[in-house]
């Protein structure tokens, strides 16, 4: 693989450290870089009411200062704070709203903290901003629902030999046909 810096990203519960961690077990010359634990550790966040509230522009500058080559750089603020140069291939994990529905609850997200995660990941912001700071060419989205980690990482190493294999993620139609959009936005 002549990869230099991979980026996974996407909302919170679609996978990104588990296929983070499974890829660093099958290839340890990467080193792995947690843009919300580097975040964490410089203090750049605030505690708001619906979690931690980053500043990305103190994150952005501060991650310009570091030498990341051959690293594969995980976490959701990724389009925000990462340059295009620095980056070769962002992977963009999708995960259907209604099972991250179930992985919020779970974590106990607030009422509020589910409908926005949620209705992010409905609308493809994170994959829209990803193409926006990275370019098409260069951001490539994988639906991870009912994939195992294997599998998913698996795709990943085809798009980074082939620049092709990405999936075309939709989940407006399918919380339309349901008729449910009031479940996941307050219009």
């Amino acid at each position: 693989m002549n990869c230099v810096n991979l980026v996974i990203t996407g909302n919170p519960g679609v996978g990104k450290h588990t296929i983070a961690d499974l890829f660093i077990k099958q290839d340890s010359s990467y080193q792995i870089f947690d843009i919300n634990k580097f975040a964490i550790e410089k203090e750049f966040g605030e505690q708001g009411n619906d979690g931690i509230e980053i500043d990305t522009v103190k994150l952005k500058d501060e991650i310009q200062k570091l030498n990341l080559d051959k690293s594969l750089i995980v976490g959701h603020l990724a389009p925000y704070v990462l340059e295009k140069s620095n980056i070769d291939f962002a992977i963009i994990l999708r995960k259907n709203p209604y099972d991250l529905i179930e992985i919020y609850k779970k974590r106990k997200y607030q009422e509020s903290k589910i409908k926005e995660n949620a209705g992010s990941e409905i609308l493809g912001i994170i994959a829209n901003d990803s193409i926006a700071s990275f370019g098409k060419e260069k951001s490539f989205e994988i639906d991870a629902t009912n994939k195992t980690p294997e599998m998913i990482l698996e795709k990943i190493y085809n798009i980074i030999d082939n620049q092709k294999d990405a999936d075309i993620v939709d989940w407006l139609r399918l919380v339309e046909e349901k008729n449910e959009i009031s479940k996941f936005f307050d219009y």
